[in-house]
């Protein structure tokens, strides 16, 4: 990337000052971003640029005192013990949704949640009727935010503003829009639907992620154009995977006009898009680190840019070669849920670099309780959603979305735009133009950004016999308290360019139990030489990482068990080792990891669709 040229980004990635103020506050200048200038040069840029679902039971053996099952996971007090037949039935919300409980999974300190766990919407005396997409005439179009005209940005917040001045008890209200991420995310319901009122919904680390998220930003953008009365006003989606993007978005944090007073007087808190509980640190000039580790990478802009297109190239791309690596899988008691590319990886990053650090549970946008009270945060995953939609596109052959019954058929309950209670289906959110929305083109430079080789046909895994163990000499959890290697046997070597188009060969990490009440990552490299130098996104060997928002309860060690798949065909290509018998696999500690396990590593083929 020696040759990147752009003239809108910064010299250096955060701003160095040594202890950010408690809580966010403006930006008093406008910014450009631009490599060129001095380190100290700051960017100048502008804000233009009623039936119930039938579900077939099954018997199921669940030890309650070790495991809640969560919609993508599995949560436990302790390390699960003994589960009975996988759950074969499509994951339900509940009919009555205001029906639930506090919302503390994942609220380190319950007593100073600044946003509350009492995260139940408002009760309802109807059961929620199925919902029908009407017939669009006109697509909304979301545009990428950092393109808007004022004229945009003024509507969008005079939307967010009619929202926000409704009363707290009305569901379209920007406190109940907040909850919906709180109750669903956050442990407030229960799998009663499904005959499991002792298990607990979870949206997040399973296939789940993408259309339950689709749909919550689906009705909150209809919300908003109704309380404007635009029924084409879009939301904008942030749009972080392009240079021009990297930034917290100017129009979030610029001060304005107090509309209630005849002065000019200016602030923040005028500024309907505005949230003070994000990290100080992080607003513009900073680049955003799609890799965020919970520190600073001390990356300089052209650096960090390219970190960040290699890392969007690897979950998009290379990594994400089959629908289950993408989206993660179907709930399952049994071997956990693995979570998709995106959602593990860009997607975690940015709830962690946005949230404030210096708040008790990393509010806002760093803990999913508190998410939805940032409006950054239906930008960001308006981007998400975006994500679904671009890797559909790369390779529509063989891109799919999931095609089985229990995806097919899992459902949520939401307010509509007219305070209606609605089921909603993942089957009925795949067409994003049935649901009468597109979004503008933006480039995607990250697709020539293709990671190098540190160093080819370094033969490391062969070296490292006798010094390293094979993973059939290992003796299985592994902790993650410290750097761990092993080497991993391929099932194939030398496969010709006919083979590749017929399986991918991915890297699985089976049964990882983490403490869930913190942030979580590691990173995963494939035949790194320990040659003194980090080895960063921008290179072939870095596989992928694996970074979870916090999902735990004060007081009680909450274990969460996922897993992860890496697509390494390309990988292997680029660091010349498709001859290799073996491979060595690394595994990099980077947060709360002190306490982690991993029940398994392999390598196998993957048929492609």
């Amino acid at each position: 990337m020696a040759s990147l040229s752009l003239s809108t980004v910064p010299t250096n990635t955060t701003s160095r000052s040594s202890r950010p103020p408690f809580f966010s506050k403006t930006s008093t200048h406008l910014f450009k971003v631009s490599c060129n200038g001095s380190s100290d040069e700051r960017l100048k840029n502008s804000e233009n640029n009623p039936i119930k679902p039938i579900l077939p039971m099954q018997n199921n053996n669940v030890d309650r005192r070790n495991m809640l099952l969560g919609l993508g996971g599995l949560y436990g007090v302790a390390n699960f013990t003994s589960i009975g037949s996988a759950l074969a039935y499509p994951i339900t919300a509940p009919d009555n949704i205001s029906d639930c409980v506090a919302a503390t999974v994942g609220v380190t300190d319950p007593e100073n949640a600044v946003r509350g766990v009492a995260c139940c919407p408002p009760s309802s005396q109807t059961t929620p009727a199925p919902y029908s997409l009407p017939d669009f005439t006109t697509l909304r179009v979301r545009p990428a935010a950092h393109r808007l005209t004022s004229d945009y940005v003024d509507k969008y917040r005079a939307a967010i503003a009619a929202m926000k001045a409704l009363p707290d008890d009305d569901p379209r209200s920007w406190k109940q829009q907040g909850k919906i991420h709180c109750a669903y995310c956050n442990g407030a319901y229960s799998q009663e639907m499904n005959g499991h009122k002792e298990l607990k919904l979870q949206v997040h680390n399973s296939s789940l992620f993408y259309p339950f998220h689709r749909w919550y930003l689906y009705f909150y953008e209809r919300i908003l154009g109704s309380l404007i009365s635009d029924p084409t006003f879009a939301l904008p989606y942030w749009n972080w995977d392009s240079p021009m993007g990297m930034l917290l978005l100017a129009m979030l944090e610029t001060p304005v006009t107090d509309p209630s007073s005849k002065t000019d007087r200016t602030d923040p808190k005028f500024n309907s898009l505005f949230d003070p509980y994000r990290n100080v640190a992080h607003l513009p000039p900073s680049i955003i680190d799609l890799n965020y580790r919970g520190t600073e990478s001390g990356a300089y802009c052209v650096d960090q840019i390219s970190s960040n297109l290699s890392t969007m190239y690897t979950q998009m791309v290379s990594s994400a070669t089959t629908t289950d690596a993408f989206f993660g899988t179907n709930p399952d008691p049994v071997t956990a849920s693995t979570a998709g590319t995106i959602e593990r990886g860009a997607h975690t990053a940015v709830h962690i670099w946005v949230g404030n650090p210096r708040m008790t549970n990393n509010e806002d946008l760093g803990n999913f309780y508190s998410a939805g009270y940032d409006p950054a945060f239906y930008l960001h995953h308006a981007n998400v959603d975006r994500m679904w939609k671009v890797w559909k596109d790369l390779n529509p052959f063989t891109n799919k979305d999931p095609d089985n019954d229990d995806w097919n058929n899992a459902s949520y309950v939401f307010y509509d735009e007219n305070k209606n209670l609605v089921r909603v289906y993942n089957k009925d959110c795949v067409d994003i133009k049935k649901m009468g929305y597109d979004y503008e083109d933006s480039r995607i430079p990250w697709i020539k950004s293709r990671p190098v080789a540190r160093v080819k046909a370094s033969k490391v895994a062969a070296k490292s016999v006798g010094v390293v163990k094979k993973v059939e000499e290992i003796k299985f959890p592994v902790k993650l308290d410290k750097i761990v290697k092993v080497l991993v046997k391929r099932p194939a070597t030398k496969r010709s360019e006919s083979d590749k188009k017929k399986a991918t060969e991915m890297l699985f990490l089976n049964g990882i139990n983490y403490n869930s009440e913190q942030f979580f990552k590691f990173d995963v490299l494939v035949d790194d030489v320990d040659d003194g130098i980090e080895t960063t996104a921008s290179s072939s060997e870095f596989a992928g990482t694996f970074a979870q928002v916090p999902h735990g309860l004060r007081g009680e060690k909450m274990v969460m068990t996922s897993g992860a798949a890496f697509g390494i065909t390309e990988l292997l290509e680029d660091i010349e080792a498709e001859g290799d018998e073996y491979v060595l696999v690394t595994l990099v500690p980077r947060a709360g990891t002190d306490d982690a396990t991993i029940s398994e590593i392999k390598i196998q083929l993957v048929p492609i669709a």
